[in-house]
């Protein structure tokens, strides 16, 4: 189906295609082909990293291995879950990933699980290679995010900003949302908040490799992704429409605070009480 999409003050319009090619009958959408792309420079750069810091390369794949699969159906169930009205009367749609509809948490959640019990299991260094997944999620964030630009999804409500995005498809859901008593015009351009975080996620890939040099501890990337993406995504999903919700509140506002708290105090325990404590233990051993 052909799409435009619209930054009406910029003057710039692109004509698009959510579907990048075809094999035989089988469409091949772009959402899927740009996730691919940004995972497969995730673990790429994983593999490099691990090589600099000591650890296997091999132990990276392998995680990834187990990782992966699991982490993509978790990130389908956690959306699907808080969009149960939706699918409990379309079961069929369930399983359609391509048009969009992974739950970022729902994969970082069940990926991290997956890695401290494959780090224990093999004894490896479970914080270096949170530090090492910290990078490599955010690439992949980074790049996966505009697989939303070509669905026209994950955007904002209207403003009047000089880049403010519109659409085909932008349009009809805003119609949609409009009909529901939502307060949006599909006259007016939107926030596209998925390009937000895709520079957010920018930044941080940046620093993060700048930081790895100066860690003071294993697992302070990852204690800083947690508290620098909590920060940004609590930010930028205040702008969506299409949040999903518990209750009153916004479930991604929720875990942002949650990993930015979580981030701290990982943060605060290595920083601080681990420090002191180490320390003290020194003091003893040399008396």
């Amino acid at each position: 189906m052909g799409s435009y999409i619209s930054f009406p003050h910029l003057g710039i319009t692109f004509h698009t295609d959510n579907i990048a090619f075809s094999i035989g009958e089988k469409d091949i959408y772009w959402y899927g082909v740009i996730i691919a792309f940004g995972f497969a420079l995730a673990i790429f750069t994983g593999v490099q990293l691990a090589k600099r810091y000591n650890m296997k390369s091999d132990t990276v794949i392998d995680i990834v291995l187990w990782a992966a699969p699991i982490a993509i159906v978790c990130a389908r169930l956690y959306y699907v879950a808080f969009q149960w009205d939706y699918y409990s009367a379309h079961p069929e749609d369930i399983i359609k990933i391509w048009n969009g509809g992974l739950a970022i948490y729902g994969a970082i959640l069940s990926a991290i699980v997956v890695s401290v019990i494959y780090c224990k299991v093999k004894k490896e260094n479970f914080r270096l290679f949170a530090d090492i997944g910290a990078v490599g999620l955010s690439i992949g964030q980074c790049i996966g995010r505009w697989g939303n630009f070509f669905n026209q999804e994950a955007f904002g409500t209207n403003t009047n900003l000089p880049w403010g995005m519109t659409g085909n498809v932008i349009r009809s859901e805003l119609y949609t949302m409009m009909s529901g008593g939502m307060n949006v015009s599909p006259e007016i351009p939107v926030h596209p908040t998925f390009l937000y975080e895709s520079l957010w996620n920018l930044v941080f890939i940046i620093t993060s490799l700048l930081l790895f040099k100066r860690r003071k501890f294993d697992g302070q990337v990852f204690a800083s992704y947690l508290m620098y993406y909590g920060i940004g995504r609590f930010m930028i999903e205040s702008l969506r429409t299409d949040s999903l919700y518990f209750g009153p509140f916004r479930v991604s506002q929720l875990v942002a605070v949650g990993c930015f708290f979580a981030g701290a105090l990982i943060t605060f325990y290595y920083m601080r009480v681990k420090k002191q404590t180490t320390e003290k233990a020194g003091v003893i051993t040399e008396e």
